[in-house]
């Protein structure tokens, strides 16, 4: 006995084939890397910054709010204020009164957020005197084209003056600020950063260059990195001047009073004492109020008043004294060349999990997760003042896994789930593109049509995992066995094709299946078991221009069922003259075996139409095969093989299965509106077989269909073959409550005086005799039809016509009292859906 020897198994061409798919990576992989690639342009492009910035701002609201910072006082000049000053601006006295009532309690600093540019007498004398002061700064406006200056305070030196702009996003929203420009020669200072520079000199320190750096401010070893426009989620801004991104202490940065409450002199000394006091205008009348990440929108969230969000500025910059109150509270960011490799791990990730995992409900939970890690990493790094992009990550993770499964998708939809080999689809348009390039070439491509002989005993005896197992040893063999291009695909249970491209004569194609022969000599091992197997191979070449994919596969299955047929010849070259009958009718048959198995049968129904109302009183349901490679099959091309093979029993049974589940479904849906009767044919062989009565009430029973719904079509001549039996086997079913109708009635030669004894509601008229009652020449055909319908009607029975095409015909019948009628005149035959859908259209002839 010959033992298979896995190292036989390598050869230069197996080798060669391994050596290349080790230098090719994973196609998931390729997936990962491109959508990244993808992603990395568009963030780079400015796309994603919108969200980027709306999901900054959510993690601003996410976060815990700090305390108010007691350092700093604002000021708030209110509503309140307003109406009790009468006036605003407010006048030189009660900005002096204010200073001076803050003066006595000693604060280090006070800003005025108030443009002072110009007197508001009376009390201007006062106010200039309260401005000689060396730690009262005031603002200036440096403005832009759009946005002309405004001066400072006349009285105050330059170093006691700040600019209070702020910057606003594409979007409208404070989350960045200029702490200090250059123009003209010239050094501009925000308020912000002079209020915080004029509170540390006091404890010594001072602004320094980086060393490392010396464009880098240093404030107590703390370096201020200016942003820039790839920090975080940006990507597409203006970064001139030396900028930061604001890190909010929350809706309230400081402690507040009212202006009223300094003019009363109300407020308590320990919130002025050493403290920096700013000045500014909270009344929305004013509106000195901008958009904040707190704003999550205008209409449910309100704006932020700019002298609070110079306090945030203030508390950010001063946070570097401090290091048991938020020292590192200035944002850092990841490198550009970080990030990307970020973007890149979660689209490998994305990619990777999406390529492993098949189940949805698994990979929704692993995708899930990895927006939860993305989302988690983001927001504690957020906690610790780093601001690293979420919606790229996230979209590296989506557009990764997105891909990778859309590919499987379509992988799958084109390739076989077990073997992971094209399927026929796919095989025959790789077919296609070989034959019209050996055409533009001069060369010639062939087809392998291979099937497994006596596939079916090693599921039978062995399992379907064993035959599983088999067809996977197999394919690798096959692999084996070819050339690196050429294609393998398998076509169905035990049928598999090779492409072969490029070949110069048959002689390469012979080659090939001698060496699948070879190939196969050693056993397979399944189960523990040595089992050997063969297979019948049949060549077909495309060596004319009028060959069509669909031809090279056929001529090739018509040389493997020769090769088959042969027994000892395990594969044949196509030849013209293997088209004959024969053969046609062999594969009809296999066909016909393989759709029973496979379920490749469909129910199409034909409406029945009462002449007397013009509307449908029932179907009859017609068994089609839906073919893989040839579509849909009438039984006309069908019904005689599936009769002498026997294969007409398990066909007919499921169709009164099937006909009786729809019947359910629209006697359920109809309720009582009207009653509905589906007409099934019995075959002859269906009729005699010995367990039909039981069969039918097990399927009456299991559909729960009201038996008085169902009609059984047996044709006249299997009727009339045993006429004592048949009435006897008649009465069984009439039992069982349904209706029973004699087919094609007048071609089979009956004798009308068995009629009466038969239990049978309905005879059929033949379409042969419609066919031409309409012409005046027939009038045989249209006496036959009168007599039926006479005979019918004196054996109370109903008459249904079959076959009416045209209107003459219609009319023809109506004339001569027939009841009941269908055919292609009223509709063809449809599927359940379509029929459901036309009947409750409510159509009427």
């Amino acid at each position: 006995m010959l033992r298979h020897n896995s190292g036989s198994q390598w050869s230069p061409l197996s080798k060669w084939r391994l050596l290349v798919l080790r230098m090719t990576p994973p196609l998931w992989l390729i997936i990962s890397l491109t959508s990244t690639l993808l992603l990395t342009g568009i963030k780079l492009r400015g796309d994603l910054q919108p969200v980027e910035l709306r999901l900054f701002d959510g993690l601003v609201r996410l976060r815990p709010e700090l305390e108010p910072d007691d350092r700093i006082l604002i000021v708030a000049i209110t509503e309140s204020d307003i109406a009790a000053q009468e006036q605003w601006p407010m006048s030189d006295a009660v900005l002096a009164q204010v200073l001076a009532n803050l003066q006595q309690h000693q604060p280090r600093a006070i800003g005025l957020d108030i443009y002072r540019d110009l007197p508001h007498p009376p009390g201007s004398a006062e106010l200039s005197q309260q401005f000689q002061a060396p730690n009262i700064f005031g603002i200036t406006k440096i403005g832009n084209p759009d946005n002309p200056t405004i001066p400072p305070p006349p009285q105050l030196p330059p170093k006691q003056i700040g600019f209070n702009d702020l910057i606003l996003d594409p979007d409208g929203v404070v989350r960045r600020q200029l702490l200090f420009a250059e123009s003209e020669g010239n050094t501009f200072f925000s308020l912000g950063l002079r209020l915080a520079l004029h509170y540390l000199k006091f404890d010594g320190i001072e602004p320094q260059n980086y060393q490392q750096n010396p464009e880098y401010m240093e404030l107590n070893n703390r370096v201020f990195v200016p942003l820039r426009y790839h920090h975080g989620g940006y990507s597409n801004i203006d970064d001139r001047g030396y900028q930061i991104l604001l890190n909010y202490r929350g809706v309230q940065p400081a402690p507040v009073v009212t202006l009223s409450e300094v003019v009363a002199a109300t407020v308590s000394p320990d919130l002025i004492t050493d403290k920096i006091v700013l000045i500014g205008a909270t009344a929305p009348s004013i509106k000195d109020e901008f958009f904040t990440p707190y704003s999550v929108s205008e209409s449910t969230a309100p704006k932020m008043p700019g002298v609070f969000i110079h306090a945030n500025i203030v508390s950010q910059i001063l946070g570097a004294d401090h290091g048991n109150y938020q020292a590192d509270n200035l944002f850092w960011f990841l490198p550009q060349w970080v990030e990307i490799i970020w973007l890149t791990l979660w689209g490998i990730g994305g990619g990777f999990l999406a390529w492993r995992i098949h189940h949805p409900g698994m990979q929704g939970l692993y995708f899930f997760l990895g927006i939860f890690a993305i989302f988690g990493t983001t927001y504690v790094l957020f906690l610790f003042n780093a601001w690293i992009p979420l919606a790229s990550p996230v979209l590296a993770l989506t557009l990764a896994a997105t891909g990778v499964i859309a590919y499987k998708q379509i992988h799958n939809f084109l390739h076989d789930s077990l073997t992971g080999l094209p399927n026929r689809s796919l095989f025959l348009d790789r077919t296609q593109q070989a034959i019209a390039k050996s055409q533009r070439n001069k060369s010639i491509c062939g087809v392998l049509f291979i099937n497994v002989d006596n596939f079916r005993l090693i599921n039978d005896s062995l399992g379907d995992l064993a035959g599983d197992q088999l067809l996977i040893q197999l394919v690798e063999r096959l692999k084996n066995s070819v050339l690196l291009g050429d294609t393998i695909a398998r076509l169905g249970a035990d049928e598999f094709a090779i492409l072969l491209r490029n070949i110069k004569s048959v002689n390469n194609a012979t080659i090939v299946a001698e060496r699948i022969q070879t190939a196969l000599l050693s056993p397979f091992i399944l189960n523990g078991h040595e089992v050997f197997k063969t297979v019948s191979i049949g060549i077909a070449l495309a060596d004319t221009a009028e060959t069509r994919a669909e031809d090279l596969l056929r001529n090739g299955n018509t040389a493997m069922l020769r090769a088959k047929s042969l027994k000892n010849i395990r594969y044949q070259v196509f030849e013209r003259t293997m088209q004959v009958g024969g053969l046609d009718r062999l594969q009809l048959e296999t066909d016909l075996r393989l759709a029973v198995t496979r379920g490749e049968f469909v129910m199409y129904y034909q409406p029945v139409i009462s002449l007397k109302t013009g509307e449908i009183v029932g179907f009859e349901a017609l068994v089609r095969w839906q073919h893989p490679r040839q579509g849909l099959v009438t039984p006309e091309r069908f019904l005689k093989v599936a009769k002498e093979t026997g294969l007409i029993i398990p066909i007919g049974r499921w169709a009164m299965q099937e006909a009786c589940h729809q019947l359910a479904i629209w006697q359920q849906s109809l309720k009582s509106n009207c009653q509905i009767i589906v007409g099934v044919n019995l075959s002859g062989r269906q009729f005699i077989h010995p367990d039909l009565v039981d069969e039918i009430k097990g399927i009456i029973q299991d559909s729960g269909i009201d038996p008085s719904g169902l009609r059984l079509e047996i044709t006249e001549s299997v009727i009339m073959d045993d006429v004592e039996a048949t009435i006897r086997l008649l009465h069984q079913l009439k039992n069982l409550q349904i209706k029973l109708s004699i087919d094609d009635f007048g071609t089979g030669f009956s004798s009308l005086g068995y009629l009466p004894r038969f239990p049978v509601d309905v005879l059929k008229i033949d379409r042969s005799f419609i066919a031409h009652i309409g012409e005046a020449t027939e009038v045989e055909n249209l006496a036959i039809v009168r007599t039926i319908l006479m005979l019918a009607q004196a054996l109370n029975l109903d008459a249904i016509a079959e076959g009416v095409e045209t209107f003459e015909q219609l009319e023809q019948l109506r004339s001569l009292g027939c009841e009941y009628a269908q055919g292609y005149y009223f509709q063809r035959p449809i599927s359940a859906d379509h029929a459901t859908q036309f009947f409750t259209s409510h159509p009427h002839w």
